[in-house]
């Protein structure tokens, strides 16, 4: 959720509250996201959806849109602990753009974070990496940060 509102509410309703809103859009059947399964059990989550839906993106300066064409946004993962670095992100990234090519995206964006040194905290690494990107197809689109480049997929 911390996408999807203002820094103020999200911080407001931390913990439950997000859960619960979180659930609330699932049921009403607002795109969202996918998962990763292995074995039946969900082990990865990858947020996707129509860029409008992000208002943090769009009150962003580093984040704020380069044109006015419509983008899909990728803007955060989450591995559980025993599947990362197994290359869980990229398949998510894959199931990204499947399931953009399948609601008729033509466009979609990422907001990966450039690691500094070999080793960056997983709390850091929820937005993905320009790696993982790459490897799928994405290519820079705007860079406004040394750190979080604006990468684009056109399908």
């Amino acid at each position: 959720m911390s996408w999807r509102l203002k820094r103020h509410d999200f911080n407001q309703q931390k913990g439950n509250s997000n859960k619960f809103a979180m659930k609330a859009l699932v049921e009403q059947n607002e795109k969202t996201g996918i998962l990763a399964y292995i074995g039946g059990k969900p082990v990865g989550w990858c947020a996707v959806a129509p860029r409008e839906a992000y208002l943090r993106l769009e009150n962003s300066r580093v984040w704020k849109r380069i044109d006015d064409e419509p983008v899909w946004s990728i803007t955060c993962f989450f591995v559980s602990k025993p599947y990362r670095r197994k290359g869980i992100s990229f398949e998510l990234v894959k199931g990204a753009i499947a399931y953009c090519m399948a609601n008729n995206v033509k466009i979609i964006e990422g907001y990966p974070v450039v690691p500094y040194g070999d080793n960056i905290p997983d709390a850091f690494a929820w937005t993905g990496f320009p790696s993982v990107f790459e490897k799928a197809g994405f290519v820079v689109a705007e860079r406004r940060s040394q750190s979080k480049p604006i990468m684009r997929y056109y399908i």
